[in-house]
């Protein structure tokens, strides 16, 4: 679940390339993402929803994001994860125990300037809804995937991502929804490292 949770929150940042696409969905993605890239720093509050009505599953929980550049820091469900770009810090709040990688170069990791510059590369995209206030964009993999398909929602005054849903195969939707999109924030560098002298008595798992 939590590679999953991560990729939702990469397509906030970085929206990917296609290879079939209808123009007007290219255009919308397009200026998306330059108006994405262009902030310092982002702050989003946000809701998580994990559904499978054939299982009777219905998860979800909110979350704060905060991301300068490739640093970030995200908080949800009784965990925090650091990244200042070389090392992440896997924080587990109820076992006071923080787990330290180094930054993934693995298809399915997460930063927020890059949207799995690998796996995302090949999708089909088109324009299924568009009114005064939104527009909804589909994107469908070319290649074979654990998923079938991805509706992204864009706000469209302030051209950002206000919702994104994926549809796993085994019948499962995971989805992102912005409650607060805040932008160039006064972020310092040491927000994204994990202290331990703020955590008395932490274990660490150094995993490097």
């Amino acid at each position: 679940m939590k590679n999953v949770f991560l990729a939702l929150l990469s397509l906030l940042f970085v929206l990917p390339a296609f290879t079939q696409t209808d123009r007007k969905a290219r255009t919308i993605l397009d200026e998306v993402s330059a108006k994405t890239k262009a902030y310092k720093t982002i702050r989003i509050e946000f809701t998580y929803k994990m559904e499978n009505k054939a299982q009777n599953i219905n998860d979800s929980f909110k979350g704060v994001l905060i991301s300068k550049g490739e640093y970030y820091k995200l908080s949800f469900s009784g965990q925090e994860i650091f990244s200042n770009g070389k090392t992440v810090w896997t924080y587990l709040k109820d076992a006071n125990e923080v787990q330290i990688n180094n930054v993934s170069k693995e298809d399915d990791s997460f930063t927020p300037n890059n949207l799995l510059s690998s796996y995302n590369e090949n999708f089909k995209a088109r324009l299924l809804e568009e009114n005064s206030k939104q527009q909804v964009i589909e994107l469908i993999p070319v290649q074979k995937k654990n998923f079938n398909k991805v509706r992204v929602t864009i706000e469209r005054a302030r051209k950002i991502v206000s919702s994104i849903t994926i549809f796993d195969k085994n019948g499962s939707t995971y989805t992102y929804t912005v409650n607060k999109f805040e932008t160039d924030l006064p972020f310092t560098d040491s927000m994204f490292v994990f202290k331990t002298s703020e955590h008395p008595g932490v274990e660490e798992i150094d995993m490097r």
